[in-house]
């Protein structure tokens, strides 16, 4: 039996639907004014601010930036914990909207301004129902979800590392992605649903010389070429192809001058993978295959592969007990299955941790064209607020009875 009977339900739906226009009138405020990662102090503030309102025990700074509100239930019982990350992206923003971006070269293209919205308003709608509440309720912000500026800690890792998961103890979480599909539809399976994302650096080492004197060198820009052109062939010919992996290389640079043969050529690219089994081995075969022709050459070269994000993963068992609940709030739409995507969110760490429940959310909005995540022109529908609120708060409330029914049982 669900936590949300249908008078509950009803009264949930009345509160999300008071609620929504000022969720979406902050949505727009984070929308203008975003922030990168590691930065976003001014989101902080709004968001510590109206959690406030709340009478929340509210904590600032957790992780540099983040924000955690702590809703404690007029009950006793297990917590259980939600996330939305906070941070914005370097794109500029080309969508025709009245509340485009005021700062020059930086955009939500992610949807992290809904994510914040739907949470924040989620925290506003169950505040009004603790009295019924049995247990906590963590509402996570969490800065850097895009990864920390380099030479930084940050993100779901710094958040864990300063004790986000703890005092309360969390005993389960969720965390969601608005995604570019029919509004409204909601995707989840149990299992690896998002990749493994690692990053890898490498610097070719050649010899200068003369353009004239090609004899006297060793062309770094060459090799480089040669090793890129390469380590493209990996994943089709050296992987199972009914094990996904993606090798990017998304930058390359080398050479001072027009006339002189590259002493040094450098490029960098991520991995990306569902399985463990090939997380372990490409690096292994990138090594192998820069070494065999840098050095068939007589070059050198450096070579780093860093594992960075693992793969987001649904524990099958909260996912199990959870999708009533969630069928429940959808009505007649119903949960979808989808094939693990390539994509990588750093809620993976707290799901190493604790029972993790993660899903995708459709925004597109069916008057544009439809967009990406990362498009400048990236548009949301802004309905999706609510639909995201009314999905959360039956999601938080029933995980919390179903935690105090087994605490009750001994199991």
């Amino acid at each position: 039996m669900s936590a949300v009977d249908k008078k509950t339900a009803a009264e949930l739906d009345g509160k999300i639907e008071k609620i929504r226009p000022e969720m979406t009138k902050i949505r727009r405020f984070l929308h203008m004014n975003p922030q990168l990662a590691n930065r976003e102090t001014e989101t902080a503030k709004s968001i510590s601010a109206n959690l406030a309102k709340l009478g929340l025990d509210v904590q600032t700074g957790v992780a540099k930036t983040g924000v955690v509100g702590l809703l404690r239930g007029s009950q006793p019982g297990a917590t259980v914990a939600v996330r939305a990350d906070i941070d914005a992206v370097r794109i500029q923003e080309t969508a025709d909207v009245p509340f485009k971006s005021l700062n020059p070269g930086i955009m939500h293209a992610t949807g992290h301004d809904i994510h914040t919205a739907i949470v924040l308003g989620t925290a506003f709608v169950l505040n009004e129902f603790k009295d019924r509440i049995k247990g906590n309720i963590k509402f996570i912000f969490q800065p850097a979800g895009e990864g920390p500026p380099e030479g930084e800690e940050g993100g779901a890792a710094l958040m864990i590392k300063e004790g986000v998961l703890d005092n309360p103890r969390v005993g389960a979480i969720f965390g969601f992605r608005i995604w570019p599909e029919a509004l409204g539809q909601v995707s989840a399976i149990s299992g690896p649903m998002l990749a493994n994302s690692d990053s890898f650096d490498v610097t070719i080492k050649g010899r200068s010389a003369q353009g004239s004197l090609p004899q006297d060198g060793i062309d770094a820009i060459v090799l480089a070429a040669q090793v890129v052109s390469a380590l493209q062939s990996l994943i089709g010919r050296s992987l199972d192809p009914t094990d996904p992996a993606i090798l990017t290389i998304g930058r390359i640079e080398g050479g001072t001058r027009p006339d002189l043969i590259a002493e040094r050529a450098h490029f960098e690219g991520i991995v990306r993978t569902l399985s463990d089994a090939n997380r372990k081995k490409i690096p292994r075969l990138m090594d192998s295959i820069i070494k065999g022709i840098v050095h068939g050459y007589g070059a050198d070269y450096t070579f780093s592969f860093n594992e960075d994000i693992p793969s987001v993963t649904n524990h099958p068992e909260l996912l199990d007990l959870m999708l009533p609940s969630l069928n429940e709030a959808l009505g007649d739409r119903k949960v979808m299955p989808i094939k693990p995507q390539m994509m990588a969110d750093d809620f993976a760490f707290y799901g190493q941790r604790i029972p993790a429940l993660y899903f995708l959310l459709g925004a597109q909005n069916p008057r544009l064209p439809a967009t990406s995540l990362y498009s400048p022109a990236f548009n949301p529908d802004e309905r999706s607020i609510g639909i995201g609120m009314k999905i959360l708060c039956h999601l938080l409330l029933d995980c919390l009875d179903q935690q105090s029914r087994l605490e009750k049982s001994g199991t």
